[in-house]
């Protein structure tokens, strides 16, 4: 079965499962999140409202489990239920192969290439635009709703129209810091003058790009050591890594744009 997933020492291609399999999925997170998040405040709330109460407390419990808890609670729970079965038991229910790549960046050619489906239904064509990686620049995308901004990265083609949203790859949240690192991450990745980037994904593949299997030779790395790595090392080395990138310097880095664009300010 084709996943139109490649992460390797040459492409990083990304691509995303139909809506139809997410629905099932969403599904499982919903009802998993919500219930663990929601049945310890059920507890508390139902202790509080027993002593808050002029009735008794099997009159109130059996006022909640009637009128409150069948929503509050079970809608969840169902969800967790329904969806924990689908995934896990009936796979062909639920899981489709994605129709195809949703964009590519190619290490060894320098070109990102972003494929369209547009005419994909009609005409059974995915089209592809294909344009050097240093035609496009790095974008942070902010939102907005009650709780606060969410930023997120995108990278938009200079020339054309065409931009690659990052989103289904990181999801945007409240740190700046982490869209900047994964546009750090692909920069390193894209550039072959340095290895690639030392995290578990490409450890098995480093051995395979010239410039990276020369660079873990000259530092003496071991080829291992993510694999065998124990846990509590690798959750410290996890630990560090997030410190990294919420110490990013971006915003502090030399504007090398502004020689070449204006901005209009």
């Amino acid at each position: 079965m084709e996943l139109h997933q490649n992460f390797d020492q040459e492409r990083f291609r990304f691509s995303q499962l139909p809506f139809r399999s997410q629905f099932w999925i969403f599904i499982l997170l919903f009802g998993k999140v919500g219930f663990i998040i929601l049945f310890p405040i059920s507890i508390i709330s139902h202790i509080a409202v027993i002593h808050a109460s002029d009735d008794s407390w099997q009159q109130v419990t059996v006022e909640l489990l009637i009128g409150l808890y069948p929503f509050l609670l079970g809608i969840p729970l169902l969800s967790w239920l329904i969806g924990h079965i689908v995934i896990n038991r009936f796979p062909r229910l639920w899981f489709r192969p994605p129709k195809g790549p949703l964009w590519e960046l190619n290490r060894r050619t320098g070109l990102v290439t972003i494929f369209g489906y547009k005419r994909h239904r009609k005409e059974g064509v995915i089209d592809e635009f294909i344009a050097p990686f240093y035609e496009f620049d790095a974008y942070m995308t902010t939102t907005h709703d009650r709780h606060g901004c969410y930023h997120g990265l995108m990278l938009q083609h200079r020339y054309e129209e065409q931009s690659i949203n990052f989103h289904a790859l990181l999801s945007p949240d409240d740190f700046q810091q982490r869209p900047c690192a994964l546009w750090d991450f692909l920069q390193n990745y894209m550039d072959t003058s340095g290895p690639i980037p030392d995290i578990p994904l490409f450890e098995p593949y480093r051995h395979l790009d010239p410039v990276t299997a020369s660079y873990d030779q000259q530092r003496g790395r071991n080829p291992r050591y993510w694999i065998d790595m124990d846990n509590e090392t690798f959750k410290a080395e996890v630990d560090a890594m997030w410190q990294r990138v919420y110490a990013i310097d971006t915003f502090s880095r030399p504007n090398l744009m502004a020689r070449y664009v204006d901005y209009g300010v």
